[in-house]
């Protein structure tokens, strides 16, 4: 089993002003003459973490990490003002232009799948390839899964009675609303309490075995307050996308090669997403991991997406996938 490849530090950091009022923290590591590759984070809100350097070869990409509008070292954090999904896929054509590139590989998982599908189909000229990891589609079944009674809730009652019980829905909200309300009251305690308690729930059923630096890294309350915030704005709005957008779009980027990994238990994002997309996909493989969940940092998901990106760079060298 492959791990992740070693830690290794930026030689580049940017601040990029996009549009006002927000500026982006952008990072380049690895080779920079290597093949590009832009890691395209979770949540939406989550913010990128260092590890996530790890999963490419740095003698062979030229690995780019950003942090979306909102959160991680991006700023202002939290900001919901002009955050919406055709901004961030602006702020990925932006991001491409400042750095000087022609064409990358995009690697996205969860939220960051449900982008990267975005921007390649706004974008299809400029993807080389994609590697996603627990598909999501933000579609509003999905959202019912894990959001409401009769889904997740049912494989974790007891994490999800933390969950319902902090906030408790009004008249005709669902829970998502009602999270969305407290959120952005005037109970800056109700609010806290409400950011922990949506990360909380999310990181629980993340992994397939407890997981204690995932929990960790949801958990902590810069990345509370920016999950919890940006992710219920994005919910409310539908993700500021058409109904089934990414599905009915996929005939525009039906011929870009691409690798799709996903847990089969992973109960944040079920596997029909994934099967979904791979049958509208005909240059896509499906890789369904027997023993994992959601998270990239479990040992199999991580294994099989070190193997994607070393695939990745095989075929965009020799012209052929190594399976």
């Amino acid at each position: 089993m492959l791990t992740i490849f070693p830690d290794i530090k930026p030689y580049q950091t940017h601040h990029l002003p996009v549009q006002a009022p927000h500026v982006l923290y952008v990072e380049e590591s690895g080779n920079p003459d290597g093949i590009p590759v832009l890691f395209v984070h979770g949540g939406p809100g989550a913010g990128c973490s260092p590890r996530a350097r790890c999963f490419f070869d740095p003698e062979r990409y030229r690995i780019i990490l950003f942090d979306q509008r909102g959160c991680g070292r991006s700023e202002p954090h939290a900001c919901l003002e002009n955050n919406t999904t055709p901004a961030l896929i602006a702020d990925m054509e932006q991001i491409r232009h400042y750095l000087n590139i022609d064409t990358w590989v995009l690697f996205g998982g969860s939220w960051g799948s449900t982008l990267s599908l975005a921007y390649a189909q706004a974008q299809p000229a400029r993807v080389k390839a994609l590697i996603l990891r627990g598909i999501f589609l933000c579609r509003p079944q999905e959202l019912e899964w894990f959001y409401s009674e009769g889904g997740a809730s049912k494989i974790f009652p007891d994490y999800w009675k933390d969950f319902a019980d902090c906030v408790l829905p009004r008249d005709e909200e669902n829970r998502i609303q009602a999270y969305h309300r407290v959120l952005h009251g005037q109970n800056e305690v109700a609010r806290m309490s409400a950011a922990k308690a949506w990360s909380i729930w999310e990181a629980r059923c993340s992994t397939l075995r407890p997981n204690h630096d995932v929990e960790d890294h949801l958990m902590d309350p810069h990345t509370a307050v920016s999950m919890s915030h940006i992710e219920t704005h994005y919910f409310i709005n539908d993700a500021f996308m058409e109904d089934n957008q990414l599905l009915d779009n996929m005939a525009v980027i039906e011929n870009i090669p691409g690798i799709i990994v996903h847990g089969r238990y992973d109960m944040i994002c079920p596997l029909e997403n994934a099967v979904e997309l791979h049958q509208r996909w005909p240059s896509s493989e499906l890789h369904i991991i027997r023993d994992a969940g959601h998270s990239a940092f479990e040992p199999s998901i991580s294994d099989a997406l070190v193997k994607a990106s070393n695939d990745i760079a095989d075929l965009l060298s020799n012209g052929e996938l190594s399976y």
